[in-house]
């Protein structure tokens, strides 16, 4: 959200300011304090008339280089649910839609040239002392910022914000589309939509339980595993009613219901490559492991899943690299990684002619997607009304062709045009 991204930039722009603000304490001549001590000026006056003037350019340098350094690390906050000029790149990303990349790049260098451009203007205005220029220049800086806070804090202003419901995705395609299959069912029954995507698993859970977000796509496994920290696999119903019941035991945050399919993550390998390895299973990829690279997105690496695989296997990899979920892929397809952790609602698999491995000791959990609804969504009739339709809906053939609408190179879809095929393909 707003006040943690805030805080993070602040302190991360803290330290050039302050490094150039000691070099120009140091720098200053001796002679000119000497000067300012002979005429009898104050302390104050010789702050005022003498030592600022002097440490200004500096401190100012060291401003402009806090504003770009920030500038830049702002389109971070994307991952934890603050809207920022980096939820275009991620969503480019996902989708390998590069004109969305290339439109939140030039937008994030555009605004890093321009506070350099004013913060320049103020800079040059106190070196020459000319009170109009920096007087301009940081006025300039002051409507910017103005219209950046009311850009942020105008929606909570208005009258209808009540009827706003915020949704939020991870980041993958699956979660895209499905948020905006629930945007329009919502927009359709009256309500204004926001949404919030490129979130982390527990960024995602954590908002929706406290309300920070009204609505999130989640999976049962990544419940149960990373929330729940429970390390049993007792079956997919048991596992699921055990998730109802422990939302309803330890918050107002409620679980709507499945969507229909499920989502699991599942170890996958070049067909031509695994035939050459004679590898089928899990079981098989641990003999031929201390040879093999394996891909996977950064957050499942640090998940509870895969330390069990490995430990249920003794996997022991020669490399493991980071991909995000869309290059997995073409990593794959290119040699740069032997196996990856894909996902089983990807309709990669199936184009990309990969075999998914098995799991006989059945070291991963079941991962049936299902919608959790904040405190104040659970509440809402109307919008409960508007999203039961879903459930039980969408089977995994479906869910498939929606997700490979986005992810295929040629005819691509946007998230919200394949959330709409979805719904016709659901009849819903």
């Amino acid at each position: 959200g707003f006040l943690p991204a805030l805080l993070a930039l602040a302190l991360y722009a803290l330290l050039p300011i302050l490094r150039n603000a000691v070099t120009a304490q140091a720098n200053l001549d001796p002679g000119v304090i000497e000067a300012a001590d002979g005429v009898g000026m104050s302390a104050w006056q010789k702050l005022r008339l003498v030592e600022a003037p002097l440490a200004a350019p500096f401190v100012m340098a060291g401003i402009r280089t806090a504003a770009v350094w920030t500038i830049g690390a702002a389109t971070l906050s994307t991952t934890i649910g603050q809207q920022s000029l980096g939820d275009p790149i991620f969503a480019g990303l996902q989708t390998q839609n590069w004109a969305l990349v290339l439109a939140g790049c030039l937008a994030s260098a555009g605004l890093a040239l321009s506070a350099d451009l004013l913060l320049g203007l103020i800079e040059r205005g106190f070196a020459q002392r000319r009170r109009a220029l920096w007087l301009g220049g940081m006025g300039a800086v002051l409507v910017g910022i103005a219209a950046a806070l009311a850009a942020q804090f105008a929606p909570a202003l208005r009258g209808d914000a009540r009827d706003t419901v915020v949704i939020g995705a991870k980041s993958f395609s699956e979660q895209y589309v499905l948020a905006r299959l629930i945007g329009q069912r919502l927009e359709d029954a009256g309500y204004a939509v926001e949404y919030r995507d490129g979130l982390g698993s527990a960024v995602v859970h954590s908002a929706v339980t406290t309300g920070a977000i009204d609505i999130a796509i989640d999976y049962t496994g990544t419940l149960w595993t990373n929330q729940m920290g429970r390390e049993d696999n007792p079956g997919r119903e048991a596992m699921y009613e055990a998730i109802v019941a422990w939302k309803r035991d330890t918050s107002e945050a409620r679980v709507l219901g499945r969507l229909g399919f499920e989502n699991a993550y599942a170890f996958t390998m070049r067909e031509d490559r695994a035939r050459e390895l004679d590898v089928r299973s899990l079981a098989d990829l641990a003999r031929v492991a201390p040879r093999l690279t394996v891909g996977g997105d950064p957050e499942f690496f640090e998940r509870p899943e895969w330390v069990a695989v490995r430990e249920a296997y003794g996997l022991d990899f020669a490399r493991q690299r980071n991909f995000s979920p869309t290059f997995m892929y073409n990593a794959l397809r290119s040699g740069g990684a032997d196996v990856i952790s894909a996902y089983t609602s990807d309709g990669r698999i199936a184009a990309d002619r990969l075999v998914v491995l098995e799991d006989p000791r059945e070291a991963l959990p079941s991962y049936d997607a299902l919608i959790l609804l904040s405190p104040e969504a659970q509440a809402d009739p109307r919008l409960v009304a508007a999203l039961e339709p879903l459930l039980g809906a969408i089977d995994v053939a479906a869910m498939r062709e929606a997700n490979f609408a986005v992810d295929r190179e040629a005819d691509k879809r946007s998230p919200a045009e394949a959330a709409r095929e979805l719904a016709r393909a659901i009849g819903r």
